[in-house]
């Protein structure tokens, strides 16, 4: 199958290192459905200084398709600051891609992309893409389609809801800001908007998913990490990998013991991402 991961790409700075990774939701989901076996592709705005090249050299040595996503001059690479705290990185904050003249900017979806995108099984985006006007144009494309909502209040609002999940099938949300009132409230507000299948990842607590109106609990294969970068949207990845080639989105209703099968295989594949440098490798001083 193919997948491809659409909008945001970025450097985490590890600034008690001096070392800068490639990373971003979008980019991380690409190089994760790689990992897992699957046809890969990003697009993106790639912006042509030593940060973007830095993300392009390395999904192109992972194997990553770039075709339609060039580096481009007169942007600027959005670069995020952390720590890393016994193995548990900690972000300090990004500077989004402004620099003098040139600043990042969010990818906007044109007629000649709609064709591009006919051609993969599964279309990834999220909040951090800033593209939520933009997932509405996904509407008629066959593929399946997730999204990343992560953790902020900002990215679950009503409005915000509105403006996605009548157009994605997999939901994924972050219980880091959340209380299980919360949780309830945010996945029946998804599937009110139509949005087939709802993650909620918690850390070390594990996640719960709604499906076909039931609730099923996953699972967390605990490891000593050496880097939490990347944990989450590996999960997430290797999950929806699981679920698509076990049929969903094909017209095939997904049994307890595939979901939970799906499950293992997230939680198998996140415990080897912790055990990598920055989300996928590719460490560089800066």
């Amino acid at each position: 199958m193919k997948f491809i991961g659409i909008g945001d790409n970025v450097v985490d700075r590890y600034i008690n290192k001096r070392i800068m990774f490639p990373g971003g939701n979008a980019v991380n989901f690409a190089v994760y459905a790689k990992q897992c076996g699957e046809d890969a592709a990003y697009l993106g705005l790639i912006a042509d200084d030593k940060e973007g090249r830095l993300v392009h050299e390395s999904l192109r040595k992972l194997g990553v398709d770039l075709s339609a996503s060039p580096l481009r001059e007169k942007l600027a690479t959005e670069r995020c600051d952390v720590t890393l705290e016994e193995g548990d990185r900690v972000f300090v904050g990004c500077d989004y891609g402004k620099r003098g003249e040139f600043a990042w900017k969010p990818l906007t979806l044109t007629e000649a992309h709609i064709p591009y995108l006919r051609n993969f099984d599964v279309i990834h985006c999220g909040c951090y893409a800033a593209m939520e006007d933009e997932i509405s144009k996904l509407k008629e494309l066959a593929a399946v389609k997730t999204y990343d909502f992560s953790s902020e209040e900002e990215y679950r609002t009503d409005a915000y809801l509105q403006k996605v999940c009548p157009y994605i099938d997999i939901a994924l949300f972050s219980a880091a800001e959340m209380d299980d009132r919360q949780q309830q409230a945010v996945r029946e507000k998804a599937a009110s908007l139509g949005t087939k299948m709802v993650l909620v990842t918690d850390g070390i607590k594990g996640q719960k998913l709604w499906y076909d109106g039931k609730e099923y609990q996953g699972m967390v294969k605990k490891v000593e990490p050496v880097d939490t970068m990347g944990a989450g949207d590996s999960f997430f990845t290797a999950f929806v990998v699981a679920v698509v080639r076990a049929g969903f989105g094909r017209g095939k209703a997904l049994t307890a013991e595939k979901i939970q099968a799906a499950f293992a295989y997230a939680a198998d594949f996140s415990a080897k991402t912790c055990q990598v440098e920055g989300a996928f490798g590719f460490g560089t001083q800066y």
